[in-house]
């Protein structure tokens, strides 16, 4: 499969489909990328850990500061907890604000920022 045609699919995927969180999936938000395919983020509960970015999201997907993803745990990790099974944009977000689904602690500090970036 050529590059172009993998980006096609994996950005299709990401855009494209109404992604649920799993019972052992959670919501995390991004804090920061220190490099090597790996993000910090926090979860509602406050605790941070890394995550690692799968390689068919690499090269094909850019995650910033601020973004929202949806990640399932490692059980073998020390400093790596978690993999990124789906990035969420904004659309995702709304939906999963609509169903219930979104953590509270997220809603309370999307408000926040808002309020400040006036």
């Amino acid at each position: 499969m050529s590059q172009a045609t993998k980006r096609k699919h994996v950005v299709k995927e990401v855009l494209g489909e109404h992604m649920v969180p799993s019972d052992h999936q959670q919501i995390v938000k991004v804090l920061r990328t220190p490099g090597n395919n790996l993000h910090e983020v926090e979860t509602a509960q406050g605790q941070r850990f890394l995550v690692s970015m799968p390689s068919k999201y690499r090269k094909n997907i850019w995650i910033k500061r601020g973004d929202f993803l949806i990640v399932d745990p490692i059980e073998e990790g020390e400093k790596v907890k978690a993999e990124i099974s789906f990035v969420l944009c904004k659309d995702h977000v709304r939906s999963l604000q609509k169903d219930g689904l979104w953590p509270e602690a997220f809603e309370v500090a999307e408000k926040h920022n808002n309020n400040r970036n006036r």
